[in-house]
C-alpha cells in the first residue's frame, strides 16, 4: 500500500454575504444563530449586510456554528480581510507522518476487505491489497496517477460493466458528489461531476428484475455494491470515516471508505483469494 502524493473565490465576495449563504444552507434564522454564537440578532444582520466588519473570532465563531468545513472558513477569513487561519499541509510533508502511518495501519488491518483513502475531488491517495483485486479488468489508463474513485467507478472501461447494480450505485455516487459540490462549491468538482454524469451506461451493467430482487430481499437495510468477479458476485456494505475536528485543510477532506463483505461468499472468496494475514 503507498501514499500518493479542494476552493471558494473571495474575489468581490463580502464576508457578509457568505455568512449569510451558510446560514440559509442551514436553515437558520438571524435570531437563532446569534443564541449560538452568543451575539444579537442585530450584530448578525449587521454583519451580513456589509455595516459591520466582524472580528476574526466572530468570523471562526459563526462558522463553527454553522458547521462551515475548513477550507471554506479560510475562505470566510479572507473576505473579512484576514489571513487563513487553517494550514493545508501536503500529505506527503514530514509531518503527516504519524497521519500517514495510522492510515496505513488502518487500510492494512481492514485486508482481506478492500479500502481506500480519497481526498475531497475524490482522487485516491491510498488503499490497501485488497482493492486491487476489485480492480482487476480495469482499463489501465484508469489506473494510472492520479487515480480517481468516481472515474474507475463509474466509467465503461472502469468497473462500471462489472457492477450488477450499476443504476443504483451511480445514482448513490451522483447524490454524494452533489452534497460535495454544495458543501465546498468547488468548480474542478463540479467539473468531475459533470465528466461522469455523462458517462455512456456500459453494456451488461444493469441488473436484471430478478437480480434487483434478490438484492432487496438479501439486504433490505442498506444499499449494497454488488460485483461480478470471475464467475461469482461479491456484495459489500460501504463505510465512509472522516477525522473529528480537523485544523488542517488537508486532513479536513481525508476520508476513508471501507467495503465490508454483506454475505458469507464474498468473505469465503476475499480470505481465499486475499488471505486473511494481518
Amino acid at each position: 500500500m503507498t501514499i500518493m502524493a479542494g476552493m471558494g473565490s473571495t474575489a468581490g465576495t463580502g464576508v457578509g454575504v457568505l455568512l449569510r449563504g451558510w446560514r440559509e444552507r442551514r436553515q437558520l434564522s438571524q435570531l437563532q444563530l446569534a443564541l449560538q454564537a452568543d451575539s444579537s440578532a442585530r450584530h448578525i444582520s449587521f454583519i451580513e449586510n456589509g455595516r459591520a466588519r466582524p472580528s476574526q473570532e466572530m468570523v471562526l465563531r459563526l462558522a463553527e456554528q454553522l458547521d462551515v468545513p475548513v477550507r471554506e472558513r479560510n475562505t470566510l477569513l479572507l473576505a473579512a480581510g484576514y489571513a487563513p487561519h487553517y494550514p493545508e499541509t501536503p500529505l506527503d510533508d514530514p509531518s503527516m507522518a504519524a497521519l500517514r502511518g495510522g492510515m496505513e495501519r488502518l487500510l492494512a488491518a481492514h485486508d482481506p476487505y478492500p479500502a481506500l483513502v480519497v481526498d475531497g475531488a475524490f482522487r485516491v491517495l491510498a488503499a490497501n491489497r485488497s482493492l486491487g483485486l476489485i480492480l482487476t479488468g480495469v482499463t489501465p489508463e484508469l489506473l494510472q496517477p492520479p487515480l480517481n474513485a468516481m472515474r474507475i467507478t463509474l466509467h465503461p472501461d472502469g468497473l462500471a460493466p462489472r457492477i450488477v447494480n450499476f443504476r443504483q450505485w451511480r445514482g448513490h455516487l451522483l447524490e454524494r458528489m452533489e452534497r460535495q459540490i454544495e458543501l465546498v462549491r468547488s468548480e474542478p468538482l463540479r467539473q468531475l461531476y459533470e465528466e461522469v454524469r455523462g458517462y455512456p451506461e456500459p453494456a451488461g451493467g444493469t441488473a436484471s428484475d430478478g437480480e434487483r430482487a434478490e438484492a432487496t430481499e438479501l439486504f433490505p437495510f442498506a444499499l449494497p455494491l454488488r460485483i461480478r468477479h470471475e464467475g461469482r458476485v461479491l456484495s459489500f456494505l460501504s463505510t465512509i470515516a472522516t477525522f473529528n475536528t480537523p485544523l488542517d485543510v488537508t486532513v479536513s477532506e481525508l476520508a476513508m471508505e471501507t467495503f465490508l463483505p454483506a454475505d458469507s461468499g464474498t468473505v469465503e472468496f476475499l480470505q481465499s483469494a486475499v488471505g486473511s494475514e494481518r
